[in-house]
């Protein structure tokens, strides 16, 4: 794979300036965080030794991403909130629960999880999620938005009816803490929990780690909200009433004078109202999310409160960094990067002033050019074609390729925050007011949106288009994100028309097709992967409802392979070294699961060809699958199909590389089955 790097671009040269250091200070040295083999240490280091660790932290954390790529901005901003948090709890014993998981390596630091993150997001290492396999202090595997408030609701109902609970009278009893941020509180499921939280009668908080940001700018009400807060005069106001809280609240106060104070202080910082208190929480904040003192302070006090609550705490995405803090898009999930330094340039801004820039600027490893990148040159074409297309991501315009089209069309494209549900079936009325609408979405949060697709779309039989994005195995993310099921759970709509393209050539044509297919929902998966180069040669063919595309035909051949998206191109790397041993093979790009090309196989079978089929999905309710009902609706015999497909187990963390192996749909795999079969006698009837 080429590999060369991309500069973050900065607005000007005093920009520049402002942002010009080294990714953390060469000079912290790792003395504490080594140490670390449980969150016992920080219950009794002084502020002084906090706020080393967390310098410490933020160190470590840079620097490996730096190396391996991973989550940092979101990372860089929870570090004293973490280190709070582990200093008034004891998590071993209560519980935390975490929103999205991407801003989870700071608490994985702190339980004892120092010694894999050398090997972050990678096998033997520290998985970029929560994940309970590593630790007991991780309660659930989550990497989707939206969970931690209801999952929290559930543990505190359970541990209440277990006897377990914290209340003024189990005083060591089990406390519940869920923290939620990156513009999460926006999702739907994260409203319901909300509305439920309020009717616990019992200690609940929930801090929202308010950042200013989503993965990208947060979109929405209730941002707007959040942005007005923080603008406030009030927010200092409270800053100076929490650093006092103790003073106003000593031992001895009742719960209900605990109450009071909060409620007054909540009135004090919030002079709109507290938007919580309608879902019967108790909202302070704003606080400061990086004064360790305050946040400490306000814990402590909000630890022993027996009513729900929510604690708002304003944090700086990627503090401490500053590439980070000036561009936390960028930075929210960077590849490996360098910072790179050379000597100081001048030059002159409009007023006459000299701005000095320190030539310093931030280099990211980039690889083969993305199935996202040729996806957002393929959707920026089509909507500069036809002026009735329509796009819609949630949350990710740049993780999706949609940023271009956004910046052309912005009447056109929407991103409506990290609401998946509400973005279908905003598209569903989009398509029934005459649209052509596009939502993209990565696979495993399509998810989400099963019941759109199948009430406001499918069975109004509306053209709503689907482009999946990271389907398949998506590598370092691993099993939280991996889009396994989309086949299995789109192919069960009537009238749906599933595509997966092997090239970039395929992916154009594969968006113009669904451009033009009105008959009900269609969708176009491609992976977290580059483009292959290995047919840009060669012609590609127009898409032609369930109809397969010939790659490599041989009057000769000994076993047929179907794969379907980009196994096609492994499927023709397969049959190239089979030829080299005397096998020869034909390979077909299937570019259709439904409908599947049932009259390709009907006349492999028919010639007494053995037929595997390659799919990074799911063996359950795949590509092939799906050609196995096929057959079975035509009574054509099937015993000769071999299936390749992600097993029926979870797959974690890795090089995606490895990950194709570990499932068994490589191409050394591939070559390995397919001689199987092209090697043992034909159980398949020939027909004249």
């Amino acid at each position: 794979m080429r590999v060369d790097t991309i500069t973050v671009a900065v607005a000007n040269m005093q920009a520049v300036a402002s942002v010009c250091v080294a990714p953390m200070d060469s000079n912290v040295t790792q003395k504490i965080l080594p140490t670390l083999s449980s969150p016992d240490l920080v219950r009794h280091l002084s502020m002084e030794g906090l706020a080393e660790l967390a310098a410490e932290m933020r160190a470590a954390i840079c620097e490996q991403v730096a190396r391996s790529g991973g989550h940092l901005a979101p990372n860089l901003g929870v570090v004293e909130l973490t280190i709070a948090m582990h200093r008034v709890f004891d998590f071993s014993h209560d519980r935390l629960l975490f929103d999205v998981g991407h801003q989870c390596y700071p608490h994985k630091l702190l339980t004892g999880r120092y010694p894999l993150l050398a090997k972050l997001r990678q096998r033997g290492g520290m998985s970029g999620f929560p994940e309970p396999r590593e630790s007991p202090y991780d309660l659930f595997s989550v990497g989707h938005a939206g969970t931690a408030i209801s999952t929290a609701v559930g543990m505190a109902r359970g541990d209440t009816l277990n006897g377990e609970g914290y209340s003024e009278t189990t005083q060591e009893g089990r406390r519940v803490v869920s923290i939620i941020g990156d513009a999460s509180i926006v999702n739907g499921v994260a409203m319901e929990g909300l509305n439920n939280a309020g009717t616990l009668k019992r200690q609940f908080l929930v801090i929202l780690n308010d950042n200013g940001m989503s993965i990208a700018k947060p979109q929405g009400a209730m941002a707007a909200y959040f942005d007005r807060l923080r603008l406030s005069h009030t927010y200092g106001e409270f800053k100076k009433a929490a650093k006092g809280l103790s003073k106003v609240m000593p031992g001895g106060k009742t719960m209900a004078e605990v109450y009071h104070k909060l409620g007054e202080m909540s009135k004090t910082c919030v002079s709109e109202g507290a938007w919580f208190e309608h879902f019967g929480l108790v909202t302070v904040g704003p606080i400061d999310g990086h004064d360790l003192p305050t946040l400490i302070d306000v814990l402590n006090e909000a630890k022993h409160f027996d009513r729900p609550m929510v604690l708002h705490v304003k944090t700086v995405k990627g503090k401490g960094f500053k590439f980070a803090e000036g561009d936390s898009t960028t930075f929210h999930s960077p590849s490996p990067f360098k910072v790179v330094t050379s000597a100081p340039t001048s030059m002159m801004n409009d007023e006459g002033e000299e701005l000095i820039s320190e030539g310093c600027r931030v280099e990211l490893k980039k690889g083969a050019r993305s199935f996202t990148s040729a996806f957002g040159d393929a959707l920026f074409d089509l909507m500069s074609s036809d002026p009735k297309v329509v796009a819609c991501t949630a949350a990710m315009p740049d993780g999706t390729g949609v940023t271009k089209a956004l910046a052309k069309f912005p009447d056109r494209v929407f991103d409506t925050g990290i609401c998946e549900s509400h973005a279908l079936d905003m598209m569903a009325g989009m398509a029934k007011s005459g649209w052509k609408p596009f939502l993209v979405v990565y696979s495993t949060f399509l998810q989400r949106a099963f019941d759109q697709a199948f009430q406001e779309v499918a069975l109004q039989g509306l053209p709503v288009r689907l482009c999946l994005d990271r389907a398949g195995l998506v590598g370092g993310d691993g099993a939280v994100h991996h889009g396994f099921c989309d086949i299995a759970l789109l192919a069960t709509l009537p009238n749906s028309c599933l595509l997966a393209p092997m090239d970039e050539a395929s992916l154009q044509a594969s968006v113009t097709f669904m451009a033009g297919y009105d008959a009900g929902l269609s969708a176009v998966r491609y992976p977290r992967d580059g483009v292959s180069a290995l047919f840009h040669d060669t012609v590609c063919p127009p898409f032609v409802l369930g109809k397969a595309r010939a790659l490599v035909v041989h009057p000769d051949a000994r076993v047929a392979l179907l794969g379907y998206g980009t196994s096609a191109i492994d499927a023709a790397e397969a049959a190239r070294l089979l030829q080299l041993e005397g096998i020869e093979a034909e390979v077909y790009d299937a570019r259709f699961a439904k409908p599947v090309d049932i009259e390709l196989v009907e006349s492999l079978v028919a010639r007494g060809l053995p037929i595997v089929t390659i799919e990074d999905h799911s063996i359950r309710g795949g590509f092939g699958a799906c050609l196995l009902e096929a057959c079975n609706q035509r009574q054509v015999d099937s015993r000769g199909i071999t299936r390749l497909a992600l097993p029926d187990r979870w797959i974690y963390q890795g090089e995606r590389k490895e990950q194709l192996a570990e499932a068994g749909i490589d191409v050394a795999t591939i070559v390995q089955t397919a001689r199987s079969v092209a090697l043992k006698p034909s159980r398949t009837t020939v027909h004249a």
